[in-house]
């Protein structure tokens, strides 16, 4: 295993380029302007990157467009678009080091996180959307005799993608994976804070064989590149991941322009709910901490709401206790680290305002709670437990998007699923039971995109993943189901002889 020496001598031998990438070549933004990206566990800056506006997105838009009519891509044979996606998958493997140390430096993620998870499954989504991409079928309807009626999917042709921050390259994996595949040519807005590995994967794809045009990252602001993006005539579909509010701004950008389809991955409140029948609380303490704290709750699926009955309360909120203490804070480059630092002032104090908030509304601060390391100039917030916390306070319905989990008593099964479900998210959930009946019958009622039973996740690359409510709109990330999502269907009506 690499040390934390070792860790911090290959950061500091890093190259970066700030620079977009249009046309299959670095440039600078038209303006000129360049914007600070920060190290958030130490606050100072790490490169300059291109503040990017509309010229630069008419450009790319152009740029992809042109690639798309050429055929280079979209009408090349699905074999060849896979190799090219295997080989892409294969160079993000080759760089995970140096992908892996621009996402722990630039958003504050464990490195042991970015090593062991994020750059390998987002090779690993590359590479599964590649290989779907000879193995799709169209159809013949049923229509009678007389005529063939073909059911066929085309590529939608310019895609923009707008990510988050908090998986920089797994969420770009999740929308060029399915997107590429099908054929389209890609627009990414890769968040201002986390654009470094967004580049250097573009730099990958040119060197994999992606042709120019097909794929181009345009750095810079939401309310400048993002909206932009959103905002353009010839884009045909936006996919968006991202928080509910920006979300619902795509939709009035589509309304006002050309009506592009738009998809849209956005927050949630996810509970999860242990019933009065779980025997091993260990196993639960574990998977609850990192359904809570995983990269610091900055998680959409997070689950921030333990729904328990007063039975096992006490019990489990004890074991939760002894497991969080075993997960470190500290600097991403050590790989003893599990909680790094959030990914800016803005949100570590808005952080900080919700735990703030919970304690007058009434909740009991059990552990946390306040802001560590100020020393270092970086953005930590200590894990935070919150108990006797009621549906209705604002800890248990807003998104706080950091290391904070409340405790909610139920009284029963039906009281569990309407706390549940007191939400306008529904994004995932977590159901813990010994019982099969419950499994089935409780998820089944649980409205959520995902539901996880006695474990916590989001499946794997063979399932959709995506909201009910306000978690979503459109479609759905991961799995094949994403790729008819960028596809136009089509009827081709043949009158025989």
């Amino acid at each position: 295993m690499t040390s934390y020496e070792e860790w911090k001598q290959k950061a500091e031998a890093l190259s970066l380029d700030g620079r977009a990438f249009i046309a299959g070549a670095r440039c600078p933004a038209a303006s000129s302007e360049t914007f600070g990206t920060l190290n958030p566990s130490t606050g100072q800056l790490l490169a300059e990157v291109a503040k990017c506006d509309t010229r630069d997105i008419d450009r790319a838009v152009a740029a992809a467009r042109d690639a798309f009519e050429s055929g280079v891509w979209s009408k090349a044979a699905p074999a060849a678009r896979k190799a090219v996606l295997l080989r892409l998958a294969a160079l993000i493997e080759e760089h995970a080091e140096e992908l892996a140390l621009l996402e722990a430096l630039e958003a504050g993620k464990p490195i042991s996180e970015c090593m062991g998870l994020d750059i390998p499954e987002s090779a690993a989504c590359i590479r599964w959307h590649a290989e779907v991409t000879d193995k799709r079928y169209d159809a013949l309807s049923p229509s009678g005799a007389g005529v063939v009626s073909m059911i066929t999917r085309e590529p939608m042709g310019v895609v923009g993608a707008v990510l988050p921050w908090n998986f920089p390259a797994l969420m770009l994996a999740w929308k060029i994976g399915p997107a590429l595949s099908v054929g389209n040519s890609v627009i990414v807005k890769p968040a201002e804070q986390t654009s470094l590995s967004t580049l250097r994967i573009a730099d990958l794809a040119l060197e994999a064989g992606v042709p120019a045009g097909v794929f181009n990252v345009v750095t810079g602001f939401g309310e400048s590149a993002g909206q932009a993006l959103g905002r353009h005539g010839d884009v045909d579909l936006i996919a968006f991941t991202g928080s509910t509010e920006t979300g619902k701004r795509f939709l009035h950008y589509s309304a006002d322009t050309n009506l592009k389809r738009v998809v849209l991955e956005c927050g949630g409140k996810n509970p999860q709910v242990v019933l009065p029948d779980v025997a091993n609380l260990d196993a639960v303490a574990e998977q609850a901490v990192a359904a809570a704290f995983w990269n610091m709750g900055e998680n959409c699926s997070a689950g921030s709401r333990i729904l328990v009955p007063s039975s096992l309360k006490a019990q489990l909120l004890e074991k939760i206790t002894a497991v969080l203490e075993n997960w470190k804070t500290g600097d991403p480059l050590d790989p003893d680290v599990k909680l790094g630092a959030l990914i800016e002032e803005k949100h570590y104090e808005k952080v900080l305002a919700h735990i703030e908030k919970a304690k007058a509304e009434g909740a009991h601060l059990v552990c946390g709670g306040r802001a560590t390391r100020t020393e270092t100039g970086g953005w930590f917030v200590e894990p935070t437990i919150f108990d006797n916390v009621t549906p209705r306070m604002s800890i248990a319905r807003e998104e706080v998007f950091g290391p904070v989990v409340c405790f909610i008593e139920y009284t029963d099964i039906d009281d569990a699923v309407q706390i549940a479900n007191d939400t306008c998210y529904g994004l995932a959930a977590s159901l813990w039971t010994d019982n099969v009946n419950h499994a089935h019958r409780i998820a089944a009622r649980i409205r959520a995109g995902t539901v996880t039973v006695n474990c916590f996740g989001e499946g794997d690359l063979s399932t959709p993943f995506g909201g009910f409510k306000q978690s979503g709109f459109g479609g759905r990330d991961k799995s094949v189901y994403a790729h008819d999502q960028y596809c136009e269907l089509k009827t081709t009506w043949l009158k025989l002889d």
